[in-house]
């Protein structure tokens, strides 16, 4: 993803579709975490966690602090609560009328 452009609506559902990312993204709900936490939470290697947990962070949901030789994660609320509204903003656009008809077209 560009980093000079913020992500989409669709490029943030996208990051949260992923069972594992989503999972992260329950856990993180609890508070700020360490990878090696993470790792164990989730039963899985570190390569695997620190791949799903950039995709996160790409698309804004998540930040990151490096801290000696540990990186702690932590969701993004703003940007959570952000895209619960523009998410359904999207869905609910005006859409265009529908001329006149007497029967259905269907």
């Amino acid at each position: 993803m560009n980093t000079l452009t913020a992500p989409t609506v669709l490029n943030q559902l996208k990051a949260l579709s992923h069972e594992i990312r989503f999972e992260l993204v329950r856990y993180l709900a609890g508070g700020e975490r360490c990878v090696c936490d993470l790792e164990a939470l989730l039963i899985l290697p570190q390569s695997k966690v620190s791949y799903h947990l950039a995709i996160l962070r790409d698309a804004e949901l998540v930040s990151a602090e490096q801290r000696g030789k540990n990186t702690y994660y932590a969701l993004r609320l703003d940007q959570l609560f952000a895209l619960g509204g523009s998410f359904l903003s999207e869905i609910f656009v005006q859409s265009p009328a529908l001329t006149h008809q007497d029967y259905s077209i269907c």
